[in-house]
């Protein structure tokens, strides 16, 4: 599943993982102050979630989209060191599929995209 070189949304989708990746580094304060997790899980968990969300935009445009999605992926399951990212996360799931089919619909209409 993924988008054409040239289809202007795969611009907005690497803003959504760099918008993942603030959020998942923000989320380390909410898992140590609101669900006590240790600071060292919290770091590890945010943290990595964070660089892989930002590896996966860094190599968005040499095609290795699984990695993209398995962002998605990380983000809701976040939600199991504190519960807010199960909504937080599945949020900005749902951003990157609406974001993703209007890319795929922008290519049936004007495939040269």
């Amino acid at each position: 599943m993924r988008l054409a070189p040239g289809n202007p949304m795969v611009r907005a989708l690497l803003m959504v993982l760099v918008f993942d990746a603030i959020i998942f580094g923000l989320a380390i304060a909410g898992m140590i102050q609101v669900s006590d997790v240790s600071p060292g899980v919290a770091a590890l968990a945010g943290g990595g979630g964070a660089v892989l969300a930002l590896i996966a935009a860094a190599t968005l445009r040499r095609g290795w989209w699984w990695l993209s999605w398995l962002v998605q992926v990380v983000g809701i399951a976040l939600g199991l060191a504190t519960p807010m990212m199960f909504w937080v996360g599945g949020s900005f799931a749902v951003l990157w599929v609406i974001v993703f089919g209007l890319g795929k619909r922008l290519e049936q209409v004007n495939p040269a995209a």
